[in-house]
């Protein structure tokens, strides 16, 4: 390859590696990047002034991951989060680890130190001794570009991932020194590559799993995140076989709440888990059937799995497929209809729908105290707000016990990333997701813990006007740690901290804040939020009487 030295070069026809980046990601699509500059992304800065791509400031660079990752949960799209080397990666990485766990497109794209210092060992600002290394194992890869070169091959092959696999993160470092070296921006190779498609089923599979549809009796179809695209396939296929449907958090709302075999995100209750070990083949679409949305090592499915999901590895996992179809859902789900044909199913459809309104009645009747208080707010909630709502939780009880008492219609409505369970989250998804969605209602549900994670993002919300309502369930501290502790007859320790004002944090940061008063009142304030000119904080006080 030939090399370009920047002291050599004049004219209008050349740009830095840094400035070119950024026109590259706007042919893939991007319009937007969440992140803080430093003195070592300030030949990416180049490219953002007056380009066709946005920067949002966050506060904090674990806040910007997260806006990233809010924003590719609301558009499907890969969503980029550009921070400095070294501490500005470590930062993000939290973020970083729940796009992992949640399978979201989001390219991490940083700055590295200097090319001729790595591996010296000398010091260097914001050095990071191997930082590929630092990120791969949350990344489907994490690599560093060495020449101007690299970065369009680079890029394809992070855009592949995203177009073609199950859609983790990805890394990219590009040395200072690489950013400020020029490039020709009509050498072909800094345009878009053609991406590659998502695998679709074997016949044999899809005939194979048909076979053993036919003969259920007792079908249970779980669907998750991986589904998303096939909603519609999906709730055919439901009742094409009477089966009951359940969901991972990620898949909420695939499948109607309102359905009457739907037994909704509720893998966490024992009562759904007695349930799913007495089907006699289950059907999981999409879904890893992880620990993070049961809480159990393992759950009995009973009977048979078939399992349909584009990532190889699930079909040889802790839940090992009897049928296995590798394949994008939404073409195998209609393979399998079509497979089906017009056969009258073998399930008792109306049978297993009673069976459902049984569970359904007998949940509410075994909840804690704390868990009768969130599904009053939340039934509220859910009567008085727009019914295209998007929910953002964070990590916190209110939210565990919204993924099986919130009812919802219709899918990518509810953002729970239990998988990570990071705290933190919920607030900064939500800013990147009304950034790409700035029409769509979004309401922000955390605990008065993790919300102090970051608090300041506030500010970000607040510059930007976005109008994000932010529920603060207010418990008195670590609720979910202290009654764990509690259970063991552990003394409690490091779960009690100090809560600030929150309505005067809110106000000092820009925005609305208000106590709730009432059911009635809550819903007012979130309603108004909608409309506002920027974030409103309601803060909610587990214990009122008006809770009881």
């Amino acid at each position: 390859m030939t090399e370009i030295h920047p002291e050599s070069v004049t004219g209008s026809d050349v740009l830095l590696c840094g400035e070119a980046t950024m026109r590259l990601l706007a042919a893939y699509g991007v319009d937007t990047v969440f992140g803080i500059p430093g003195v070592h992304t300030l030949d990416f800065c180049r490219g953002l002034a007056d380009g066709p791509i946005t920067h949002v400031q966050a506060r904090n660079e674990q806040g910007a991951g997260f806006m990233a990752d809010g924003h590719a949960r609301a558009t499907g799209r890969p969503g980029v989060v550009l921070v400095i080397s070294g501490p500005g990666v470590t930062n993000a990485l939290t973020a970083i680890g729940q796009a992992w766990a949640d399978s979201t497109p989001v390219l991490l794209l940083s700055s590295e130190t200097d090319s001729s210092t790595h591996g010296r060992g000398w010091g260097c600002l914001h050095e990071i001794p191997d930082q590929p290394a630092v990120t791969a194992p949350l990344t489907a890869f994490s690599v560093r570009a060495n020449h101007p070169d690299d970065v369009p091959v680079l890029l394809a092959e992070a855009f592949g991932v995203f177009a073609s696999q199950r859609p983790r993160p990805v890394h990219l470092s590009i040395p200072i020194d690489v950013l400020a070296m020029p490039v020709d921006p009509e050498d072909g190779a800094w345009s878009p590559a053609p991406l590659p498609v998502r695998p679709e089923p074997e016949v044999e599979a899809i005939e194979e799993a048909a076979d053993l549809l036919r003969r259920a009796l007792r079908p249970v179809v779980m669907v998750g995140g991986g589904a998303v695209g096939a909603t519609g396939a999906v709730r055919r296929l439901v009742d094409r076989l009477g089966a009951v449907a359940v969901a991972s958090n990620a898949g909420k709302g695939i499948v109607p709440s309102s359905h009457e075999r739907n037994l909704d995100a509720a893998t966490v209750r024992p009562e759904v888990r007695a349930f799913l070990a007495t089907a006699d083949v289950v059907v999981a679409i999409g879904t890893e059937l992880a620990e993070t949305d049961s809480f159990v090592d393992e759950m009995d499915l009973g009977g048979s799995l078939v399992r349909i999901d584009i990532d190889p590895s699930k079909m040889t996992d802790q839940h090992p497929a009897d049928v296995g179809v590798v394949s994008d859902a939404r073409p195998a789900v209609e393979a399998l209809l079509a497979a089906l044909g017009d056969e009258r199913p073998s399930a008792d459809a109306e049978a297993l729908a009673g069976e459902v309104a049984a569970i359904r009645d007998e949940i509410p009747r075994n909840l804690t105290a704390s868990e009768e208080q969130h599904t009053r707010l939340l039934e509220a909630l859910s009567a008085g707000l727009p019914a295209e709502t998007a929910y953002y939780g964070d990590t916190c009880q209110l939210v565990y016990t919204g993924a099986f008492t919130l009812p919802l219609e219709e899918p990518g409505r509810w953002h729970y990333p239990t998988g990570y369970c990071t705290l933190g989250c919920g607030f900064p998804n939500a800013v990147g997701a009304k950034v790409a969605r700035p029409d769509l209602p979004i309401l922000v549900l955390a605990g008065d813990g993790g919300v102090m994670f970051t608090i300041q993002e506030l500010v970000t919300a607040a510059e930007l006007g976005l109008a994000i309502p932010l529920v603060i369930w207010d418990n008195g501290g670590l609720k979910q740690i202290q009654d764990d502790m509690h259970a063991r007859s552990i003394p409690l320790v490091g779960v009690e901290g100090r809560n600030p004002d929150f309505v005067a944090l809110a106000g000092s940061l820009g925005c609305h804040g208000t106590v709730a008063t009432s059911l009635e009142h809550a819903v007012e304030v979130v309603n108004a939020g909608f409309a506002a000119d920027r974030p409103t904080v309601v803060v909610v006080r587990e214990g009122e009487p008006w809770l009881a």
